[in-house]
């Protein structure tokens, strides 16, 4: 099959889609703009491409007659980075069964499409961390074994990572007297690390009966902070696309991220490499 040029195909699909989900207060708006480096609010457009007036409830933009009744088919976009276009899954999460089937029927429709430009390209699955208690509840558990996602990778985004510092360091405050802060630091992370394992949200995330399960997860702390990004975040995402012309169109949306540029490119001539390795070997047969 003949492949399709990184330009050919940017013209074919023009914005990379990404279906972003999670609880309300997961910090999925602050990611959104972090990624688009913007501090706008996006705008707003059915699927018709009529702009909808806003009313932020939570992290989605509703209409007046809109507000409390959600459509996953809307599209956000920002203005700063018009090679984006998101979906927000936001109301199944809240227990409606009705989002939920909207949901899934949205997922499947638009992971399964054949019309490139009406593709989801990822999925972003955000769990805050800052109430250990919840960190898996029924929504998430309904979406990794229910969902059909086809090839769309999925990335879970562990959001409010700097939550498990505070319980750390009350757990381990008189083992840390009269450390050094360096040794201070080793053993909250230290802790922090056996905090996030013994949440056990890794494992539930990926047992075999799970219908889906994550390709990658990042951990994203301080976003609330000017000086934090969401490099983690695009860099696992681009990583975890089979397709290198999809991965490059994702790449063309971050033209001023550098080091993602350049570690993409590194992994294109790797990867060039080893085919034409293994392709030498087979001529040799």
């Amino acid at each position: 099959m003949a492949t399709i040029k990184a330009q050919d195909l940017r013209r074919m699909i023009r914005r990379f889609r990404v279906l972003i989900m999670g609880r309300a207060n997961a910090g999925k708006m602050t990611i959104l703009q972090k990624v688009c480096n913007t501090a706008d609010q996006p705008e707003i457009y059915d699927p018709n491409g009529k702009k909808v007036r806003v009313m932020i409830c939570g992290i989605h933009p509703l209409t007046d007659a809109q507000c409390g009744n959600h459509d996953i088919t809307n599209e956000m976009m920002f203005k700063s980075t018009p090679g984006f276009v998101f979906h927000d899954s936001c109301g199944f999460e809240a227990g409606s069964e009705e989002d939920f089937e909207n949901m899934k029927k949205f997922i499947s429709e638009h992971a399964h499409a054949t019309e490139l430009e009406e593709r989801i390209h990822t999925i972003w699955y955000c769990i805050p961390m800052d109430d250990l208690s919840r960190t898996f509840q029924r929504s998430e558990e309904k979406f990794f074994q229910e969902c059909d996602t086809g090839h769309v990778p999925v990335v879970a985004v562990f959001t409010k990572f700097e939550a498990l510092r505070p319980f750390t360091y009350g757990e381990i405050k008189k083992q840390l007297q009269g450390v050094s802060d360096e040794e201070r630091s080793k053993r909250i992370a230290e802790r922090v690390e056996e905090l996030f394992t013994k949440t056990g949200v890794l494992g539930r995330l990926c047992v075999p009966e799970n219908l889906v399960h994550p390709n990658s997860y990042v951990r994203l702390q301080n976003m609330n902070k000017q000086n934090t990004n969401c490099d983690t975040l695009l860099e696992s995402t681009t990583f975890a696309l089979d397709d290198g012309e999809l991965q490059s169109c994702l790449v063309s949306t971050q033209k001023s991220n550098l080091e993602l540029c350049i570690k993409c490119a590194i992994a294109t001539l790797v990867d060039c490499a080893l085919r034409e390795r293994l392709i030498q070997s087979d001529d040799s047969l």
